[in-house]
């Protein structure tokens, strides 16, 4: 199948442009993220973006979903590639704060950030995070239910709260490292689950005895 060029040139150009939508909602709230501000930031006409987003709450939308994407490609994906069970489940961790740490959205995590920004504004913005974040805490809940049908963590885990409590951990790395020093919020984020693994693991040599 033959691919038209212009379409896959204008796809790029599309997630690009919204690649810079999410840097700036990090940096400016999604809630003030509108068509104007991104062209003025892109140095192109507003014309132009209208024609991929007609409003600014499908720009709003679209943005969430980009930042959904980014997500898969530099967190969930690399994860995947772990033996399923807690080593998988580390790895999860680990390539999340990874993220953070490697400072991709200067701003600080688009989700940590959009949690606290619209949990008291109603509307289709809210609904497609509440969206994303039925999923991620789904997918965390899945993994751990692997780990426990697998063996190598206890029969008596409660999944739903060892999930929560790991993304927990993760959310407190994304935003304790915007105030106070990095490098000690991702360590004890590292340090917090691998203890919290360890201590419900079947064989804890499946897994570092430390963090560093």
């Amino acid at each position: 199948m033959t691919v038209d060029g212009r379409v896959a040139r204008g796809e790029r150009t599309r997630t690009a442009v919204l690649d810079a939508a999410v840097v700036l909602a990090t940096e400016a709230g999604l809630h003030g993220l509108s068509l104007a501000q991104l062209a003025d930031t892109l140095g192109v006409s507003k014309s132009g973006l209208f024609a991929h987003w007609r409003s600014k709450e499908a720009l709003q939308l679209a943005t969430v979903d980009r930042a959904v994407e980014q997500w898969q490609e530099r967190i969930v994906g690399p994860a995947l590639r772990a033996p399923r069970g807690v080593r998988r489940i580390r790895a999860l961790h680990e390539a999340r704060i990874d993220f953070y740490a490697a400072r991709v959205l200067p701003g600080g995590c688009f989700f940590a950030n959009t949690e606290f920004e619209y949990n008291a504004r109603p509307g289709p913005v809210r609904d497609r995070l509440a969206e994303a974040f039925d999923r991620w805490t789904a997918f965390l809940e899945r993994l751990v239910g692997e780990a426990v049908a697998a063996g190598e963590l206890r029969d008596d885990v409660d999944v739903r709260q060892l999930a929560y409590e790991i993304d927990a951990l993760g959310i407190a790395a994304a935003m304790r490292s915007r105030l106070l020093d990095p490098d000690t919020a991702y360590r004890h984020a590292r340090r917090g689950v691998l203890h919290r693994l360890r201590a419900s693991c079947t064989d804890p040599t499946l897994l570092p005895e430390g963090q560093p």
